[in-house]
């Protein structure tokens, strides 16, 4: 027990009690009169007085919580309660000592006499007074032994007064102590003192499995722990049926597989079915009450009552939430795209057509003139001559006549926009290469142009053909052909797996 007041002061007008709880080897307590009113502390080693002669033990409570325990345990505050001497001093812990080392090689030597003697009985311990003049020696049998002749052969043998008290099995396992399957310190060696009666019923009230291994302490015997719950489960097993045979139903007989007792349910199962139908203890009540009337119920539970008609017509009027969740839940986002001049033109697709845009002029650059007098070029820098561009309403009224092919030809699908395709690279076309070797050079390749306007700081540019060093010769009509600078080019490797092969157009 721990002593929760012992960090209270006591009052100057309160007398202290003066009885005292002393502890000894394997747990044995008993209460002492502290008639010398000595200042002790619990723990503190006292010699105590013990019939025919003294002991040493150690203070394990006091205060007014002995009062308590006292009532406890059923002890009358009489003259029968011995007194306490002093406090032991080191010659006195010194001959405990002593004399606790002698104890081990008394208990073996005593066992050896024992089984000379044939006696049925198991000796646990062995105790010795602080004065060496009395031997405890706690013994467990079964049946009731005759040791007079065994007390003779050891006080010869020890030359002390022998005592022999029997305990119970349960008092031995707490004496020698251990942890049990719970992990924790054995009961009986730390906190219990009265050892109740353990039977079957309080596992079966319980609904635990009689297996003698896991209900059976290290004492051997039904554990001690069966009965700390055992009237919480008799409390609530008050409202539950008692089951004698089995519920009669229209589907047949429901025989008791299982009880909840906490959660006041009730398992049953039918004849030659695997499945338990858990059935609450109200309604194993009515059909115990109905089968001893007579009736027969349809099943074990009842089937839940439907709504009202009333609460589906109120639903249907004022709706639900879910409703406008329901109304684009299928539908798909439709954006508009609002079509202007600079869009593509929907139309042109399919192999070897490119979709075209129309573009707005850009502006000439500060540092060049305008290109309207200037022609494009071809693929080698040559002037093509200016192109007449038709007006964008043109192209646009062209480019929506021609009727949306596919890539087989066929008029592609309306809504379906067309893919925009690489141009063919004539890079590594060799019959491209040798028609444009071999076409004669226009015409109008050789026009003249518009001085470019003079850069900052620099003297006004002049056009083609005019400064050129004497020995060279002006390319134009007249003028011979001279033999092509081979350039070097890049091995041919042919058209791309995905790219038609088409000849170049002359644009």
């Amino acid at each position: 027990m721990f002593d929760w007041l012992s960090d209270m002061e006591i009052p100057t007008a309160f007398e202290e009690f003066d009885i005292v709880e002393v502890r000894f080897k394997g747990g044995r307590k008993d209460f002492f009169r502290n008639i010398n009113r000595l200042d002790l502390t619990t723990g503190d080693p006292v010699v105590v007085d013990v019939p025919n002669g003294h002991h040493i033990g150690t203070v394990s409570l006091k205060g007014e919580l002995v009062r308590l325990q006292m009532l406890k345990k059923k002890v009358d505050n009489n003259e029968e309660i011995r007194t306490i001497y002093r406090i032991a001093n080191e010659r006195d812990l010194e001959k405990l000592r002593e004399v606790q080392e002698q104890e081990a090689t008394t208990m073996y030597r005593s066992r050896e006499i024992i089984q000379q003697t044939g006696l049925k009985m198991k000796l646990s311990d062995v105790e010795f007074q602080a004065d060496r003049s009395k031997a405890t020696f706690y013994y467990s049998a079964d049946d009731r032994v005759d040791f007079r002749d065994l007390i003779k052969k050891l006080a010869e043998e020890f030359k002390v007064r022998i005592e022999m008290r029997q305990i119970s099995l349960r008092h031995e396992a707490g004496r020698l102590g251990g942890i049990g399957s719970c992990g924790r310190e054995l009961c009986c060696s730390t906190w219990l003192t009265d050892f109740k009666s353990v039977s079957t019923t309080a596992a079966r009230y319980q609904n635990l499995s009689l297996n003698p291994s896991k209900l059976s302490g290290q004492c051997g015997r039904l554990k001690c722990c069966l009965n700390y719950e055992l009237e919480t489960y008799m409390e609530a097993l008050k409202d539950i049926p008692t089951v004698s045979r089995p519920l009669q139903t229209k589907q047949g007989d429901a025989m008791l597989q299982k009880t909840d007792i906490f959660k006041k349910m009730m398992w049953f199962g039918y004849r030659g079915d695997n499945n338990w139908y858990p059935v609450p203890v109200e309604r194993v009540h009515e059909i115990l009450k109905m089968n001893s009337q007579g009736v027969v119920p349809e099943t074990l539970v009842e089937e839940p009552v439907q709504e009202s008609r009333q609460n589906e017509f109120v639903a249907q009027v004022e709706g639900s939430l879910e409703r406008l969740d329901d109304k684009f839940k299928n539908k798909k986002k439709k954006k508009k795209k609002k079509k202007s001049a600079g869009d593509k033109v929907e139309g042109l697709s399919g192999s070897g057509v490119q979709d075209t845009e129309t573009r707005e002029p850009r502006a000439p650059r500060e540092d060049r003139g305008p290109r309207e007098g200037r022609g494009q070029r071809d693929g080698r820098g040559r002037d093509r001559g200016p192109r007449e561009a038709k007006p964008v309403d043109q192209q646009q009224q062209a480019k929506a006549e021609l009727p949306a092919t596919g890539t087989d030809g066929a008029p592609a699908e309306q809504g379906q926009r067309p893919k925009k395709q690489r141009p063919p690279r004539n890079r590594g076309n060799r019959e491209g290469r040798e028609n444009r070797e071999d076409r004669p050079p226009r015409a109008d390749d050789r026009q003249t142009r518009e001085p470019r306007p003079a850069r900052e700081g620099g003297a006004p540019r002049q056009p083609r053909g005019e400064g050129r060093p004497e020995g060279q010769q002006p390319q134009g009509e007249g003028a011979p052909q001279q033999p092509k600078r081979q350039r070097s080019r890049r091995p041919n490797r042919g058209p791309k797996p995905n790219q038609p092969k088409s000849p170049p157009t002359d644009a």
